[in-house]
């Protein structure tokens, strides 16, 4: 294992909850133990002893998020959690009901703490898998229930209690409206040929020279998170390092304000490329770029545009990583926007001609001046995962408007992709009429398999994201700290926001790597 940096420095914790724990040190915190409990699905959530259902001091509204203080165990919605504190001097710092997770009610955020962890997590040791049995749940009360010991506590529950979480399936948690960051990170770290790069060392952290620049290596935060993940231990894991180190590479996006899972995911693929591009000292674009990122992801499109007057095209390739999708809303009535889109419909859309307009007249090699023009986009060159990004955010500049879109959109768990490849395309455009094209790899393959789903929950302004991972033919739902096993009909029935596949080949023998290493690690 190698050694942290002396110069890493955690991110600045909120200065009010240091107050609080400057004034009253674990006091809260101590008090707080008492009333955790363990849902049947493996979440900790605060249970307030006078009452069954917890209700605003201020309204008595019960629904939408709740917060107890951690000084009196007032409880306020997010409505009047402020008008609480301004009435009460040092009532700053409370603890959101159903997450046990703290929240400055001054920042108006979520905050982490490290001792506030280790509560919350030595109650969920205490807690069972689902459907463990209440004899085993029962534990030697003289033992202290403390994250040093989480391991040795795994080891001791039974077979059933083993298998409840897959190995790799463990819970990040949220440092402060991290849920974007949390839920990128489940699904990349899982994506096989990332996931294998880094548990077979290829990025080496004790060899690398974690500072180039003024920045500490992403890849070797990567590296260590990949091993937390992988290691066997299934107590809430903190990436407040990798996210140190994310800031430090994308000083654009760094606060703890909410942020967008799909500009999270490209600016970490960027961090890993340029990280890797230094070390290689290679100048390659994108297209013929091998760092991990790139043969992992990277994929490559088509570009034709044709002049409607005399036919001719002029064709473009661009490097890509993901693909996003329209939803295809704008030509819907009301009543057709509460059916049924499929994705199926997205990729078509994407891959059908287009006639631009008047104001985009480009110029024609063959004419020698403006024409009319369309475009068609298709697939040149397919990656090993496929990541489909779905436009959910609209935002109008002339109107200066943003909104979510909540059309439900109907995904496959299998996914052929041959119909949008270019070959597909371009023989369809000409008929069938030509024999070989040029760009058709035969090497690859165009059936993919899910393996992950970043869902969208909420408004635009005040959402939350969780991800859904399909391991060892089961599909877990990842809430940053908490996770639990779902029903697909539950993922099937969510706003995806993300889609991951990977090439079926290459699905299942990844699944096959995991399993003999699930085997290995049970012995």
């Amino acid at each position: 294992m190698c050694l942290r940096s002396s110069s890493y420095t955690s991110p600045k914790p909120c200065k009010h909850l240091a107050d609080y724990k400057l004034r009253h040190a674990f006091d809260g915190y101590d008090s707080l133990q008492n009333c955790l409990k363990t849902t049947p699905i493996g979440r900790t959530r605060v249970d307030n002893h006078n009452t069954k259902i917890p209700r605003c001091n201020f309204c008595n509204g019960y629904l939408g998020r709740l917060y107890i203080c951690l000084m009196c165990s007032s409880i306020s919605c997010s409505t009047h959690i402020l008008l609480h504190t301004q009435s009460k001097s040092g009532h700053d710092v409370a603890i959101d009901i159903e997450r046990s997770e703290l929240y400055c009610c001054l920042c108006c955020d979520q905050v982490y703490d490290p001792d506030f962890d280790k509560v919350v997590v030595s109650e969920q040791i205490k807690g069972s898998c689902p459907g463990r049995s209440n004899k085993r749940r029962r534990l030697d009360s003289g033992m202290e229930l403390d994250l040093k010991k989480s391991k040795w506590l795994i080891a001791m529950r039974d077979g059933r209690a083993k298998s409840c979480y897959p190995l790799g399936l463990r819970g990040l948690n949220n440092l402060g409206n991290t849920c974007f960051m949390n839920s990128v990170l489940q699904a990349l770290l899982h994506a096989p040929p990332l996931r294998n790069y880094f548990l077979s060392d290829h990025h080496n952290r004790d060899e690398c020279k974690r500072r180039y620049g003024e920045k500490l290596c992403l890849l070797c935060e990567i590296g260590a998170l990949v091993s937390a993940m992988f290691s066997g231990d299934r107590s809430p894991y903190s990436p407040a390092q990798f996210l140190y180190s994310w800031w430090q590479h994308s000083s654009n996006l760094a606060s703890y304000e909410e942020q967008d899972a799909h500009e999270f995911f490209i600016s970490v693929l960027d961090g890993i490329h340029e990280k890797e591009s230094k070390v290689r000292n290679s100048s390659k674009d994108d297209g013929d770029c091998q760092c991990i990122a790139h043969r992992a992801f990277s994929g490559s499109l088509r570009s034709d545009v044709t002049c409607t007057i005399c036919g001719f095209t002029s064709t473009t390739y661009d490097p890509c990583v993901d693909i996003s999708l329209n939803l295809d809303t704008v030509n819907l009535s009301a009543a057709e926007k509460t059916g049924l889109s499929t994705l199926s419909g997205c990729l078509n859309l994407f891959t059908r001609a287009e006639r631009l307009g008047s104001d985009s007249k480009l110029h024609c090699q063959n004419c020698q001046e403006l024409r009319d023009t369309s475009k068609q986009l298709s697939i040149s060159r397919l990656p090993l995962v496929l990541c489909l990004h779905i436009k959910r955010f609209e935002h109008s500049l002339i109107r200066k408007t943003s909104r979510k879109i909540d059309q439900y959109l109907q995904f496959p768990f299998a996914l052929d992709m041959t119909p949008y490849l270019s070959s597909s395309i371009v023989r369809s455009r000409f008929g069938n009429r030509i024999f070989a094209f040029e760009c058709e790899n035969s090497d690859s393959s165009a059936e993919y398999e899910i393996f992950a789903v970043i869902a969208h929950s909420g408004m635009l302004e005040s959402g939350h994201y969780v991800t859904y991972l399909h391991v060892n033919n089961h599909w877990y739902k990842c809430d940053d700290a908490w996770i639990c096993e779902v029903d697909e009909g539950i993922v099937r029935a969510s706003q995806c926001y993300m889609l991951f596949y990977v090439q079926k080949l290459l699905y299942y023998k990844a699944n096959k790597d995991l399993s003999c290493n699930a085997s290995v690690e049970s012995r």
